[in-house]
């Protein structure tokens, strides 16, 4: 690392201590200070009266609300009361009703600008050594959430269909577009698990706009289709994909380019409904792709043989063997997605109602993105990846040090407890596990409970007249 990026990274510290022990949040305050939330809140319109828990607090305390293990609302009012005690301000109450509220009046439009911006500033912060042939690449997928079955989420967001009524609960698909280089993530879009638009493909269209010129994107076959192909060359951006199963017979009769695969043309089909009709006449009436046979050849993988297509058309300055590897580097976001869901606690959602089971996603995804810059300063501190850092050992570290830094009584204090969580988090890496093989089963049994299979009101009846 040279000695230029070594000062500039010492400056970054030392502008982000200065804050540090003025704020009751989490150990972001450089970036996400209050004039950054309010800029955003003007922009959209928003004012708020003078409260105690005004929109930069309410916001912090909800981050540390999602990053701390005790998800509640009591435990994150008591850290901004043992706080206000800390630095000689008068003691709020300790009832949670005040935050609630609060949490209420915060825009989620607020939220999801900052994860966006926040995603945008990793990327744009990230070495040259940790893309890809250069070219920064951006990795789509999705997963599905749970939430309260309350009778505004299930209207909202709706069962499993294989669910009784009152024994379910309601289901949500998410889809993120991640940074392959630095983690974060770049934006997000989800609605319903069923229903019109709500597929995976349905959802990724909203979120093109992310794609810039010279992106190179990286999704598996669910995402393979015409359209998104057409569309990632409208905005100058190229494609790595796994070729759609209904697409390898057309494959095989692609012009041998050697070793570095076959050419593909495919016609564009008829226009879908939900394609405007001159979106539709400004793309191209066929696309001319390249596709990669990759045989996996360790053992244990269930997959033996796949193909991939991309229209990264020169087999000399981009290598089959260089396609290959990006495609496996795709399951980066698999690993992601648990990191949200399992480490963040994202899996099962806490809110009541739809808007405020939106706002927990879009505050799980900028605490998310807020560690992984940390865990990007980390890596540039010790001259490594941000892929090599364990996300679960960042947010470990941050929860720890978090009191000590809203305790720290000088600058000076901060500064040297920030230097420190660096060191720390970059201390926790991953393993060196390329041909990890695990099998899809789990050796603790749950309690021999029955399934409920009436609603909850019914069996408590049961109970009772039982009793």
């Amino acid at each position: 690392m040279s000695h230029a990026t070594a000062n500039n990274s010492r400056r970054q510290v030392a502008h982000t201590a200065q804050q540090l022990h003025q704020q009751p949040g989490l150990p972001f305050a450089d970036h996400l200070p209050p004039h950054r939330i309010e800029a955003i809140l003007q922009q959209l319109g928003r004012t708020f009266r003078h409260r105690l828990f005004c929109p930069a607090l309410t916001l912090w305390t909800f981050l540390s609300q999602v990053l701390d293990p005790d998800h509640s609302c009591r435990a994150a009012v008591a850290r901004v009361l043992a706080w206000r005690v800390r630095h000689g301000l008068p003691p709020c109450s300790a009832d949670t009703g005040a935050y609630c509220r609060a949490r209420q009046r915060l825009p989620q439009e607020l939220l999801a600008q900052l994860t966006r911006d926040t995603g945008q500033e990793g990327l744009a912060q990230a070495a040259s050594a940790w893309c890809w042939l250069g070219r920064p690449v951006k990795v789509v997928d999705g997963t599905g959430l749970s939430m309260p079955d309350t009778k505004a989420n299930r209207r909202h967001y709706r069962q499993s269909r294989q669910a009784r009524p009152g024994c379910g609960f309601p289901l949500m698909r998410l889809v993120v577009l991640f940074s392959l280089a630095v983690g974060t993530v770049l934006d997000a879009a989800f609605g319903p698990h069923r229903g019109q638009g709500s597929g995976e493909l349905s959802l990724w269209r909203t979120l093109q706009q992310g794609l810039q010129p010279g992106d190179v994107l990286l999704a598996d076959r669910g995402f393979c289709c015409f359209w998104t192909l057409a569309q990632a060359q409208a905005r100058g951006a190229d494609a790595v994909l796994r070729l759609n199963s209904g697409w390898e017979k057309d494959a095989r009769w692609g012009r041998r380019l050697g070793a570095g695969g076959r050419r593909l043309r495919l016609v564009k089909p008829a226009q879908p409904a939900w394609l405007e009709a001159a979106a539709y006449q400004a793309l191209p009436e066929q696309l001319s792709l390249r596709t990669v046979a990759v045989r996996v050849r360790q053992r244990g993988f269930r997959t033996q043989r796949l193909v991939v297509v991309t229209t990264l058309l020169d087999p000399v300055a981009v290598p089959a063997s260089a396609v290959a590897a990006l495609y496996r580097a795709r399951w980066q976001v698999e690993l992601d997605l648990r990191s949200l869901k399992q480490t963040l606690q994202m899996d099962i959602l806490r809110g009541r109602t739809p808007d405020l089971v939106a706002k927990e996603v879009w505050a799980h995804l900028l605490a998310y993105n807020l560690v992984r810059l940390v865990m990007a300063a980390a890596a540039q501190r010790a001259g490594m990846s941000p892929r090599q850092l364990s996300v679960a050992g960042a947010v470990q570290q941050l929860v720890a040090f978090a009191p000590l830094l809203r305790e720290a009584g000088s600058a000076a204090e901060a500064l040297a407890l920030w230097e420190a969580l660096l060191v720390a988090v970059g201390r926790h890496r991953v393993g060196k596990r390329p041909n990890r093989v695990e099998p899809r089963a789990v050796k603790r049994r749950g309690k021999a409970y029955p399934y409920l299979g009436v609603p909850r009101k019914q069996s408590r009846a049961r109970l009772a007249a039982a009793g």
